[in-house]
């Protein structure tokens, strides 16, 4: 089975990108709309859910004015410096009301669609985490809704809008992500070849070797360890959004291999952006 979604539908999103970017939005705008308290605090973050809010309209207004050929600087592409990024944009912009961030989220969301369909499928842009093509850089606008729109959901007990569709869809950004957010603490020293597979069939590979990390949409020959996830568990372990041994603990992710026990490893070579 081909591991990442590929296929063209219209312009130079792959098949059901653009659907799951307007679904996504439409999913968060919905549980933040009838929210009467922002200032309630996100599970595992130093944000409110109006801080988040806030943040995810931002992101979503960037990643808009990055696709239709606009200059933005955020961070350096390094999960530290996008976190310094992100907390010098929120103080700089006061709106933390649910329903104008509603608002704003899914407008941008169907800016960034307007301008990236736009685009030639050879195109490079220059997004927060490093150049990529108008493809990945879609994929990487709906991985991170779905990070902190399932922060919202569980902050405001709602239902999350994590499915397996999503996720999949989420790998070519996940794929090319890896290696720019590695650990270099982690990775040092460290040598091994994983196949990661998500329940259905979509799989990839990484491979670490000489402090570096090379990801790839096919796995290696002979891994060392094979990991296999659940999608939504896969996404939120890929997040920093729940723990290996929870996962492990549920049944929702299990390794086998010539060492297995490098399983509960993976997750921790990578530091969530």
């Amino acid at each position: 089975m081909v591991s990442v979604p590929d296929g063209p539908s219209r312009g130079v999103l792959p098949e059901g990108l653009g659907e799951a970017i307007r679904g996504t939005a439409a999913d968060i705008a919905g549980v933040l709309r009838d929210a009467t308290d922002t200032g309630l605090p996100v599970p595992r973050s130093s944000w409110t859910v109006g801080e988040a809010a806030a943040h995810l309209a931002q992101a979503n207004e960037l990643m808009a004015d990055v696709a239709a050929g606009g200059a933005r600087t955020h961070g350096d592409g390094t999960p530290q410096s996008l976190a310094a990024a992100n907390e010098e944009a929120l103080a700089a912009f006061g709106e933390r009301a649910a329903r104008p961030l509603a608002e704003m989220i899914t407008e941008q969301a169907d800016a960034f669609l307007t301008a990236i369909e736009a685009r030639a499928p050879e195109d490079v842009l220059a997004t927060p985490l490093g150049p990529m093509g108008p493809a990945v850089f879609g994929s990487y606008l709906l991985t991170h809704m779905l990070g902190h729109g399932y922060d919202l959901a569980l902050a405001l007990g709602r239902p999350h809008m994590i499915d397996r569709a999503r996720v999949e869809l989420t790998l070519p950004f996940m794929i090319t992500a890896m290696p720019r957010v590695a650990d270099p603490a982690a990775v040092a020293g460290f040598t091994a070849r994983y196949t990661v597979r998500l329940w259905g069939g979509a799989h990839f590979g990484v491979t670490i070797a000489e402090n570096a990390v090379r990801a790839t949409a096919e796995p290696p020959e002979r891994p060392d360890c094979t990991v296999l996830t659940e999608p939504v568990a896969f996404l939120l372990l890929g997040l920093g959004r729940i723990e290996p041994w929870g996962a492990i603990a549920r049944g929702r992710a299990l390794s086998w291999g010539r060492k297995p026990w490098l399983g509960p490893r993976f997750p921790r070579l990578f530091t969530a952006p």
